[in-house]
């Protein structure tokens, strides 16, 4: 295989990684809820909320930068929100001469606002998989009583995305292989160019359903019967009891004061 979409799992024996994952996956998805509902512009609701993480992240023997450097992958989704500053109705606080747009005290809080809600909420995602294998997780998820097809969807799709990308630049070295280029010649056309790599999107998905029929005739003689059975089991500690209420705790705290704002 070329490509390597494995998980981001780092190993360690601290004790968020001896947590529950089932913990471990509602501690995040709380997290996100938080950050999400909180208000626009309390940014020591913020910050109280990004050292809450830092907490977790120095307690879980990682490197206080690790989830903010790889966080900065949300940047280019930020672009989204761009217009938010201009379109917002409010105080104006600039005015960008020949373009006709202004600059607005709301606008400009409800972007920072989007941007910080959107930071903290991938750097708990990264946190999630620094510290939970991805089999982990899954059984977390089956364990939440989440819905069984759509569980095997997601576990499915992380196992065989890899193949799909191998796939995909194995057909492009064919390409490549038999398009070669002449010195002096015309290049072909965008639109040539556009009917080639709809061709060649086409034949992947094809290649694909062919697979998962192979692949799922394979599972069902060797018993498959839609649940994926894991030899590891998870029981509830008190430390995780501890950790979950402590987090929570802290979570509902934060938010009643920035609402008493």
């Amino acid at each position: 295989m070329h490509y390597d979409l494995s998980d981001q799992y780092v190993h360690r024996s601290s004790v968020v990684h001896r947590l529950d994952p089932r913990v471990k996956v509602v501690a995040t998805l709380l997290y996100i809820l938080a950050v999400g509902i909180t208000p626009e512009g309390v940014w020591w609701a913020f910050i109280l909320q990004l050292g809450l993480l830092l907490v977790v992240i120095l307690r879980a023997d990682l490197s206080i930068f690790y989830t903010i450097k790889r966080s900065f992958i949300a940047a280019p989704f930020i672009l989204a929100a761009l217009a938010v500053p201009f379109t917002t109705p409010g105080r104006e606080l600039l005015q960008l001469p020949g373009l006709g747009w202004t600059l607005t005290q709301p606008g400009l809080i409800r972007f920072g606002s989007i941007l910080f809600r959107a930071w903290l909420a991938v750097q708990s995602a990264i946190l999630l998989s620094a510290t939970t294998r991805i089999p982990e997780m899954f059984w977390a998820l089956g364990a939440l009583r989440l819905p069984r097809l759509l569980v095997a969807t997601i576990r499915f799709m992380y196992r065989y995305l890899f193949v799909l990308a191998d796939e995909a630049s194995r057909m492009l070295r064919a390409r490549a292989s038999r398009s070669p280029r002449i010195k002096g010649a015309a290049k072909p056309s965008l639109f040539w160019q556009g009917r080639v790599a709809g061709s060649m999107v086409g034949s992947l998905f094809l290649r694909s359903i062919e697979r998962s029929e192979r692949v799922y005739e394979a599972m069902l003689s060797r018993g498959y019967d839609g649940q994926m059975r894991s030899l590891v089991r998870f029981h509830m500690r008190h430390s995780d009891w501890i950790f979950i209420l402590s987090v929570g705790l802290c979570l509902c705290m934060v938010q009643v004061f920035a609402n008493l704002r």
